[in-house]
């Protein structure tokens, strides 16, 4: 993730429309919200301390809060923007999350400390990130954990061969354009669909790991119980436990 990845969710015009974009774009979201809550084996009466990596708008943090409803998160985010649709989203619960503003390769300095989080978690967050930057956050991030604390994160796959890739992609744009149904200038046809994803990647950094890969990353970080818990094409949960 480069300051261009986070200056590119503190445009207004991006902002705006962020919620509504991922209807379109990421259909599966709730989906994948709903999985990686369920994999938690925690009660939903237990006091959690949770970190959410890149809060955005809030959605993630709202079902877990929801789902746990004596827990608390400490999200972060380098957005401001973000973060003030986060608090309007979460209404009445958001006295239960303390909101921090920075970037989240940082993440010694913006979070209370070692064995601190019984879970953290993300969403469409790290594909941002390079491997390197990945692997670093993710061992800062078991550090953060106590013994037998979870990480979990719902985010996108790159496919091993382009072949597959450019499959994959096809049925991405097809989705989009069906969805849109024309009422969205930018999504009227596969073209225009392909054009608006293609810079948008560009100017976020998309930088995805394959299936193999991501996993991985995370025992390498020093997790257990390592596992793609969901996958459809792109869109990927996983997670593990210190």
């Amino acid at each position: 993730m480069a300051e261009r990845s986070i200056a590119a969710y503190d445009v207004s015009q991006r902002v705006t429309t962020y919620d509504a974009d991922m209807e379109l774009m990421h259909p599966n979201r709730s989906k994948m919200i709903q999985v990686a809550i369920e994999v938690l084996p925690f009660p939903k009466t237990a006091a959690l301390r949770a970190i959410d990596l890149g809060i955005g708008t809030g959605y993630f943090t709202k079902q877990f809060l929801s789902h746990f409803p004596n827990s608390q998160v400490l999200g972060i985010d380098g957005a401001q923007a973000m973060v003030e649709l986060a608090k309007a989203r979460l209404t009445s619960l958001v006295s239960r999350v303390e909101f921090v503003i920075g970037d989240f390769r940082n993440l010694q300095q913006l979070a209370p400390g070692a064995g601190t989080a019984d879970v953290v978690f993300s969403a469409y967050a790290l594909h941002h990130l390079g491997r390197s930057d990945k692997e670093r956050v993710l061992r800062e991030v078991v550090a953060l954990l106590v013994p037998g604390g979870w990480f979990i994160n719902a985010d996108l796959t790159v496919a091993d061969s382009p072949d597959l890739e450019g499959r994959l992609q096809q049925l991405r744009v097809a989705g989009i354009v069906k969805r849109a149904g024309g009422s969205d200038t930018r999504f009227t046809d596969p073209a225009s669909t392909r054009r608006f994803l293609a810079d948008l990647e560009k100017n976020e950094r998309d930088q995805p790991l394959t299936l193999a890969e991501d996993l991985e990353v995370l025992r390498s970080s020093g997790l257990k119980n390592v596992s793609a818990f969901w996958l459809e094409y792109r869109e990927l949960v996983s997670g593990g436990q210190k």
